[in-house]
């Protein structure tokens, strides 16, 4: 199982692209044709993908950042690089997909994925409103596609093993 979690929240401009790139892989269809993929909107709700990456082999995340980089820049990042401990406070909403990163796998251990990539998008506007910039939408648009790809190298990979194993068997 991979799953495939979208955060941010879309009532924020930019700041729902997690939501859009979840949007644009469901009109494609990728549960007719790679069923072991699953999509999750998570909103701003970091636990949701803790429990969402339970039990899977791969996780991939997306999100909006602000890093000072060109609006709608992609940087594919592999997750261990981005976990980070919680520290408490007293406010739930700074439970984070980062912070869950490393709760996850402390928590649930080996049935939390290894693999793990996240996908982050440079945000133009974070004001209140549902539209995108056209930076941050067109970037959208790569990272779906880059996501598909992944899913059909995984699917295609899957497909081989299971070849290997059938001719080990017969013999």
């Amino acid at each position: 199982m991979i799953a495939i979690v979208g955060c941010g929240n879309p009532n924020r401009s930019d700041d729902g692209v997690g939501s859009e790139v979840l949007r644009l892989l469901s009109l494609r269809n990728i549960a007719d044709w790679t069923p072991q993929a699953r999509l999750f909107d998570a909103g701003t709700d970091g636990m949701s993908v803790m429990f969402a990456a339970r039990g899977c082999r791969s996780l991939v995340v997306v999100d909006a950042c602000r890093s000072g980089s060109e609006p709608g820049a992609v940087f594919e990042v592999p997750g261990a690089e981005l976990e980070q401990r919680h520290v408490s406070s007293l406010n739930l909403h700074d439970f984070r997909w980062d912070h869950a990163l490393f709760a996850g796998r402390r928590i649930f251990r080996e049935a939390f994925p290894e693999d793990v990539t996240v996908f982050l998008i440079e945000a133009e506007n974070l004001a209140l409103g549902t539209t995108m910039s056209a930076a941050v939408a067109a970037a959208a648009v790569k990272v779906a596609d880059r996501i598909e790809d992944m899913l059909r190298n995984a699917a295609q990979a899957e497909l081989l093993t299971r070849a290997v194993e059938g001719l080990a068997d017969a013999r």
